[in-house]
C-alpha cells in the first residue's frame, strides 16, 4: 500500500477531500521525522511506537580491496508494532491459510 493508496482509503472512509487528507498524512510524517530527529520517540497506543535505535561502532571489510573499515556509532530509526497490532496481524495470517 502507497501513501495515496492511504490517502484514497482515508478520504473514501471519511468523506474529506483528497487534497485534505494527503497533507494532514505528510504533516504526520513530517511530525514523527522531527521528533525522531530530535531524539524523541513517538507512541501510537494500539498502533506501535517509532523509536530511535542506537548502532554500535562496528568494524566491516570491504572483500574487493580487502580493506577493514570502522563504521561508526549512529543512530537509526526504527519501528516497533504494538502487541495487539502483531496479534492481529498473526492470526489474519493463520486464517488466510
Amino acid at each position: 500500500m502507497t501513501k495515496a493508496d492511504i490517502v484514497n482509503e482515508i478520504s473514501k472512509n471519511t468523506g474529506i477531500e483528497k487534497v485534505t487528507v494527503q497533507k494532514t498524512v505528510e504533516a504526520f510524517m513530517e511530525a514523527i521525522k522531527d521528533s525522531l530527529v530530535k531524539d524523541k520517540n513517538v507512541y501510537l497506543r494500539g498502533f506501535g511506537s517509532f523509536i530511535v535505535k542506537k548502532r554500535a561502532q562496528k568494524t566491516a571489510r570491504n572483500i574487493s580491496k580487502n580493506t577493514t573499515i570502522i563504521i561508526p556509532e549512529h543512530n537509526i530509526p526504527s519501528f516497533k508494532p504494538a502487541k495487539s497490532f502483531t496479534g492481529k496481524v498473526k492470526t489474519s495470517v493463520k486464517s488466510s491459510k
